[in-house]
Protein backbone atom coordinates (compact mmCIF):
# COMPACT_ATOMS: atom_id res chain seq x y z
CA UNK A 1 0.00 0.00 0.00
CA UNK A 2 1.37 3.42 -0.70
CA UNK A 3 -0.18 7.23 -1.20
CA UNK A 4 1.82 7.38 -4.55
CA UNK A 5 1.26 7.20 -7.90
CA UNK A 6 3.58 4.66 -8.80
CA UNK A 7 5.60 2.15 -7.51
CA UNK A 8 8.89 2.11 -7.99
CA UNK A 9 10.22 -0.16 -10.71
CA UNK A 10 7.16 -1.87 -11.13
CA UNK A 11 4.92 -2.06 -13.76
CA UNK A 12 1.13 -3.21 -12.99
CA UNK A 13 -2.48 -2.70 -14.30
CA UNK A 14 -5.11 -1.28 -12.79
CA UNK A 15 -8.23 -3.02 -11.44
CA UNK A 16 -10.97 -1.26 -9.95
CA UNK A 17 -11.14 0.82 -6.76
CA UNK A 18 -11.06 -0.21 -3.83
CA UNK A 19 -12.53 1.00 0.08
CA UNK A 20 -12.40 0.27 3.43
CA UNK A 21 -15.14 2.08 5.70
CA UNK A 22 -16.00 2.28 9.28
CA UNK A 23 -17.97 4.17 11.31
CA UNK A 24 -17.28 4.69 15.45
CA UNK A 25 -18.39 6.10 18.06
CA UNK A 26 -17.27 6.63 22.06
CA UNK A 27 -19.85 5.88 25.10
CA UNK A 28 -21.22 8.27 27.16
CA UNK A 29 -18.44 8.12 29.76
CA UNK A 30 -16.41 9.22 27.36
CA UNK A 31 -18.20 11.68 25.95
CA UNK A 32 -19.02 13.22 29.43
CA UNK A 33 -15.11 13.45 29.50
CA UNK A 34 -14.30 14.89 26.23
CA UNK A 35 -16.99 17.40 27.30
CA UNK A 36 -15.04 18.63 30.50
CA UNK A 37 -11.81 18.75 28.00
CA UNK A 38 -13.87 20.87 25.72
CA UNK A 39 -14.02 23.60 28.79
CA UNK A 40 -10.38 24.06 29.45
CA UNK A 41 -9.07 22.89 26.15
CA UNK A 42 -6.01 20.36 24.67
CA UNK A 43 -6.55 17.16 23.23
CA UNK A 44 -9.32 15.03 23.67
CA UNK A 45 -7.28 11.52 23.70
CA UNK A 46 -10.65 9.62 23.68
CA UNK A 47 -11.43 10.95 20.37
CA UNK A 48 -7.89 10.59 19.19
CA UNK A 49 -8.00 6.70 20.19
CA UNK A 50 -11.65 7.09 18.10
CA UNK A 51 -10.02 8.19 14.97
CA UNK A 52 -6.74 6.11 15.37
CA UNK A 53 -8.86 2.73 15.85
CA UNK A 54 -11.20 3.86 12.98
CA UNK A 55 -8.10 4.42 10.72
CA UNK A 56 -7.14 0.76 11.43
CA UNK A 57 -10.20 -0.79 10.71
CA UNK A 58 -10.91 1.18 7.60
CA UNK A 59 -7.05 0.44 6.04
CA UNK A 60 -7.71 -3.29 7.64
CA UNK A 61 -11.08 -3.35 5.44
CA UNK A 62 -9.22 -1.62 2.29
CA UNK A 63 -6.50 -4.46 2.57
CA UNK A 64 -9.27 -7.15 2.60
CA UNK A 65 -11.42 -5.30 -0.44
CA UNK A 66 -7.87 -5.04 -2.42
CA UNK A 67 -7.24 -8.90 -1.37
CA UNK A 68 -10.83 -10.40 -2.73
CA UNK A 69 -10.02 -8.49 -6.00
CA UNK A 70 -6.60 -10.16 -6.60
CA UNK A 71 -4.68 -7.08 -6.19
CA UNK A 72 -0.71 -7.13 -5.27
CA UNK A 73 -0.60 -3.63 -4.15
CA UNK A 74 -2.95 -0.50 -3.72
CA UNK A 75 -2.05 2.97 -5.42
CA UNK A 76 -2.90 6.24 -4.24
CA UNK A 77 -4.14 5.30 -0.56
CA UNK A 78 -6.25 8.26 0.57
CA UNK A 79 -8.22 9.13 3.84
CA UNK A 80 -11.62 11.02 4.35
CA UNK A 81 -13.09 11.48 7.67
CA UNK A 82 -16.58 13.26 8.58
CA UNK A 83 -18.58 13.75 11.96
CA UNK A 84 -21.84 11.85 11.71
CA UNK A 85 -23.14 13.53 14.87
CA UNK A 86 -21.45 15.30 18.13
CA UNK A 87 -20.31 11.49 19.40
CA UNK A 88 -19.92 9.38 16.13
CA UNK A 89 -17.20 9.62 13.34
CA UNK A 90 -16.63 8.07 10.22
CA UNK A 91 -13.54 6.95 8.25
CA UNK A 92 -12.80 5.78 4.56
CA UNK A 93 -9.70 4.66 3.28
CA UNK A 94 -10.00 4.48 -0.69
CA UNK A 95 -7.11 3.72 -3.36
CA UNK A 96 -6.60 2.27 -6.66
CA UNK A 97 -6.14 -1.96 -6.66
CA UNK A 98 -3.42 -2.30 -8.95
CA UNK A 99 -1.91 -5.93 -10.21
CA UNK A 100 1.91 -6.05 -11.29
CA UNK A 101 2.96 -7.51 -14.61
Amino acid sequence: MTTTEHVPGRDYEIIGEVFGLTTQSKNVVRNIGAGFKNIVGGEIKAYTELLTEARDIAIDRLRQNAMDMGADAVVMMRFDSDSISADMETVAAYGTAVKFK
